[in-house]
């Protein structure tokens, strides 16, 4: 199975943020696309701790991400860097960045939901 960008559903388009997805099997693919100066936190106010409840594998094709975690530690993935970012992070980038990841369909959909009800 495989898609390009234009391929996958639209999600989201705001202000220079552009993410696109799709659901293969038990598994959420996602293309993130966001401006310099964005920071991920205000999505997952809804979630437990304002954390995203995910764990995502991809690759950052461009740009980098900084993940903050819940315990005060954070990484940065730069572009043409796989990643892991496990559950219990948020996300900013200075820079702006493009990446992919993949994300069990199940914690997907249950953040979807939670985040859904929040917005009423």
């Amino acid at each position: 199975m495989h898609a390009g960008p234009d391929q996958l559903t639209t999600d989201f388009q705001q202000d220079g943020i552009d993410i696109r997805s799709g659901r293969w099997g038990e598994m959420h693919i996602g293309r993130y696309t966001l401006p310099a100066g964005t920071d991920l936190s205000p999505f997952f106010a809804a979630m437990p701790d304002g954390l995203c409840a995910g764990d995502h594998y991809g690759i950052v094709l461009e740009g980098d991400m900084t993940i903050p975690y819940g315990d005060g530690s954070e990484e940065t993935t730069r572009a043409g860097e796989l990643f892991h970012w496990p559950a219990g992070h948020t996300g900013r980038t200075e820079q702006g960045v493009v990446f992919v990841a993949v994300t069990p369909l199940a914690q997907q959909t249950a953040m979807e939901e939670r985040m859904a009800a929040a917005a009423g």
